[in-house]
């Protein structure tokens, strides 16, 4: 073994100084994609939150994420195949996607489901269970409005085929 590659007696050779240029820029520019992906990511609305809001919320409309579907039909869960505002069908998970809580009566309030595939919704609450399919102007969103009740309202937005998931924004609404 050549000694002249051990380097004895001196100090030891920065790491640093291994790197080239162009190591270097790639490594500042991989950690600048991370920063501009991460502001991105805090742009968007939150994934599967669970809000409290009064009246007067803001922003609104107030928007959440979060990916519809499960393994267990809605009927199954909600205890009815038919509600007020339609009927209860599609494919949720057994614990609600979302926990909506109003601190406060609503003379109307709108909650709609915006997803590029076909999805339904789940709200059972205080005076009872809503369901609906397609009750939105794009006939396959669905979405329920009208008078809410203060209390806190579970929330399931269901696909029509078993285990299959699909993004989707809920928005929260009291603009008529």
């Amino acid at each position: 073994m050549d000694n002249k590659l051990l380097n004895p007696g001196r100090k030891p050779f920065p790491a640093w100084k291994w790197l080239s240029q162009s190591a270097i820029l790639a490594t500042i520019g991989s950690l600048l994609a991370v920063s501009s992906a991460s502001a991105q990511l805090a742009q968007s609305p939150p994934i599967f939150e669970n809000p409290t809001i009064a009246p007067t919320f803001t922003p609104d409309p107030l928007e959440i994420r979060g990916v519809s579907g499960g393994d267990v039909t809605a009927r199954s869960i909600v205890g009815t195949a038919e509600s007020p505002t339609g009927a209860c069908v599609g494919y949720i998970d057994r614990q609600p996607d979302h926990v909506l809580t109003l601190t406060s009566f609503f003379k109307f309030l709108k909650v709609e489901v915006r997803s590029s595939q076909d999805t339904t919704l789940v709200v059972k609450g205080p005076g009872g269970i809503w369901c609906n399919d397609d009750g939105s102007n794009n006939n396959k969103n669905p979405a329920i409005a009208g008078q809410w009740q203060q209390g806190a309202y579970q929330i399931w937005v269901g696909s029509y085929q078993k285990n299959a998931f699909h993004d989707y924004v809920m928005r929260i609404t009291q603009i008529q």
